[in-house]
């Protein structure tokens, strides 16, 4: 995950490409884009300088407009999980589980970090949206992973004491929530992730 800045003019004409593709409702084009900006200035500064600004600048479209946002978004979400993926290659052991709150459905955040962790030559075990809290209990005990997180983009599944009772029930397992929707302080053993740097950083393997 390069920390190098993509130079305003070069975003600019980044966020130009991907909207014009997505109001074309073509959501392959954009993660063609994706992938190929990507390659070119890493899966952080890409995501940070480009999309976020993009998706950000969707809130308020009107209901016929909405499948913009979805074409944009799905498009995100295929590129960034064909970028740098090998099928065959095994997740290594001890690593990193990835998982959405129960009832949640948006986890894009994830896919980006699972994303920037295969750029950095790192694996991790992505579950996908909306996994009950019993079957992410059930994943950590055949997975043991080193590190857990949980992605939360609105309060309504954003529940605290869920999450803490997960760090509760593995203390040798590490325990994030990640996403907007963790509102509420989160007590030990859990902690909060507030960026996709912090977020990449607490995957690596601790000593």
């Amino acid at each position: 995950m390069s920390g190098q800045r993509i130079p305003g003019e070069v975003a600019e004409t980044a966020r130009k490409r991907l909207a014009a593709a997505a109001e074309d409702l073509d959501s392959n084009r954009v993660a063609g884009l994706l992938m190929e900006l990507a390659g070119q200035s890493g899966v952080g500064p890409v995501w940070d300088e480009v999309c976020v600004p993009l998706l950000t600048g969707q809130a308020g479209r009107s209901a016929p407009e909405v499948a913009v946002e979805h074409a944009l978004s799905e498009g995100i979400r295929t590129g960034l999980d064909v970028l740098h993926r090998s099928p065959r290659a095994p997740l290594p052991p001890s690593g990193v589980l990835l998982a959405g709150a129960e009832q949640e459905h948006h986890c894009l955040g994830l896919h980006v970090l699972a994303a920037a962790l295969r750029e950095q030559r790192r694996g991790a075990l992505l579950l996908g949206p909306a996994l009950p809290w019993a079957a992410l209990s059930s994943a950590v005990r055949r997975a043991r992973p080193h590190t857990v997180i949980v992605w939360s983009q609105t309060p309504v599944t954003g529940r605290a004491y869920r999450l803490v009772r997960l760090g509760r029930d593995f203390p040798a397992v590490r325990v994030f929530g990640a996403g907007p929707g963790w509102i509420e302080e989160l007590p030990a053993p859990a902690a909060r992730l507030t960026s996709l740097t912090a977020a990449a950083a607490v995957c690596q393997l601790p000593s």
